[in-house]
């Protein structure tokens, strides 16, 4: 059972993270403001999706917050909060009082929203620089902006002020990046939910099912087991469909003999899965369809068997094209030197994405790929996807390739980074091809 989106991360995780960010600020400060609530039509709203960021540094899911963490010799948490409101509660459910948001944020202080105004230009007036998103909530973007001006016009004879504004992003990606134990454990949690999910869902698929059915069975799965929603619009995509990477309709007829793509991944505590089996509708592979899926699967396991610390996210992504291009040429489907067709991107047509994407708090997490023009090297604490696959699209299979027209199979797992090299954190659901096809109707 996964935990809720209302966990409270311990404090002590709060404030090791407060303390990368006091460190890296500077004399800086970064102003945070929750998400806006998102509505459907007038005055319908969606169900709230918290901002990470601001979830990161003060486990606050509750919309109206602003969080200021000031750097320098101060380094203070300062917490805007809605008051409670009993007529809101009522339609809405019960918010948090000052004393609350003490307790969970750690915050030093917990000030009244209505307070933001006249208490912020203060706190950003004597900052070498200010790290705020821009756009993100009008409520603090004229204060921000105010308090540049004022530094232009009085900054240069006073040698003080804010004179820029920078993505606080470009501090909390890199510390995002290397999860906690604590953040691994979630992560692990809502992987274990997500495998439920695929469970269900194989149960279900068959010849001549909706793939709205085997979406409907997936997020029910994920929902018995605790999951808050899905982390993002699951992906059932039945024969053609196999062979759109992002494809999300789910209202169309899984074809007799054909696959079925099935990308999805639940959400617990805020954490992500992000898992793809593809299985055969009938329960047996045909035979071009058992080629491409054993050559996807071990693609998946070179990737995986090159991570380990030191190496570059770049080299991850070159195992799984080396093993897949290969196998291309083997099939008949390319001719030439391996090395040669990768480096003029021949194996694109069939696998045009990247191996891995970061995955915890978002389901594509935040974190540069490259520094300076260099693919990053991975390190311990690291989360990623391993998910190669080979599409062959119908408008491309029109000449060598008919024998494979309509074939689409990705097969991704989740992988954190450890000392001696990768723990697969989705292993608990298989991946052989006699095994997924006895998950099928069972």
């Amino acid at each position: 059972m996964c935990p809720t989106s209302a966990t409270v991360t311990p404090v002590r995780e709060l404030e090791a993270r407060r303390l990368a960010v006091f460190e890296a600020l500077g004399d800086g400060v970064m102003v945070l403001p929750g998400a806006a609530i998102q509505f459907a039509s007038r005055d319908t709203e969606r169900p709230y999706v918290p901002d990470r960021e601001l979830f990161y540094l003060t486990s606050l899911v509750s919309p109206g917050c602003v969080a200021v963490l000031r750097g320098g010799a101060e380094q203070r948490l300062d917490v805007f909060s809605p008051p409670r409101d009993p007529d809101a509660e009522l339609w809405s459910g019960p918010r948090l009082d000052p004393d609350d948001v003490c307790r969970v944020s750690g915050a030093d202080d917990v000030h009244p929203i209505e307070k933001l105004a006249s208490l912020l230009p203060g706190m950003l007036e004597s900052a070498d620089r200010i790290h705020a998103r821009l756009g993100a909530a009008s409520q603090i973007d004229h204060i921000v902006v105010d308090a540049l001006r004022h530094a232009r016009s009085r900054g240069p004879r006073r040698g003080t002020g804010p004179r820029g504004v920078t993505d606080p992003g470009e501090i909390l990606d890199e510390l995002r990046l290397r999860k906690s134990a604590y953040e691994v454990d979630l992560i692990r949690a809502a992987c274990d939910v997500t495998l439920a999910g695929h469970r269900a869902a194989a149960r279900v698929i068959a010849e001549g099912v909706g793939e709205w059915v085997v979406e409907a069975e997936l997020e029910r799965g994920f929902r018995a087991g605790g999951a808050t929603r899905p982390g993002f619009d699951s992906i059932v995509g039945g024969g053609d469909n196999a062979c759109v990477l992002h494809y999300v309709a789910n209202n169309a007829t899984i074809p007799s003999g054909g696959l079925v793509l099935v990308d999805a991944g639940a959400e617990c505590g805020l954490y992500n899965g992000d898992v793809t089996r593809t299985y055969p509708a009938n329960g047996r592979f045909r035979a071009e369809q058992r080629e491409v899926y054993e050559l996807v699967d071990r693609a998946r396991r070179a990737a995986i068997s090159a991570i380990a610390p030191g190496v570059s996210i770049a080299e991850v992504h070159d195992a799984s094209s080396r093993v897949l291009t290969g196998g291309l040429v083997d099939l008949g489907i390319l001719s030439g030197d391996v090395s040669e067709l990768i480096e003029e991107g021949r194996h694109r047509d069939f696998f045009p994405h990247q191996t891995s994407h970061w995955l915890g708090l978002d389901v594509h997490d935040p974190g540069d790929y490259e520094l300076e023009g260099r693919s990053r090297a991975l390190e311990v604490g690291m989360v990623l996807t391993v998910e190669p696959g080979l599409y062959f699209r119908p408008q491309l299979c029109k000449t060598g390739a008919k024998t494979w027209s309509g074939i689409g199979i990705r097969i991704e797992d989740d992988v954190v980074v450890t000392d001696d090299g990768a723990h697969v954190l989705t292993s608990g659901l298989p991946t052989a091809i006699d095994e997924i096809e006895d998950m099928v109707g069972q």
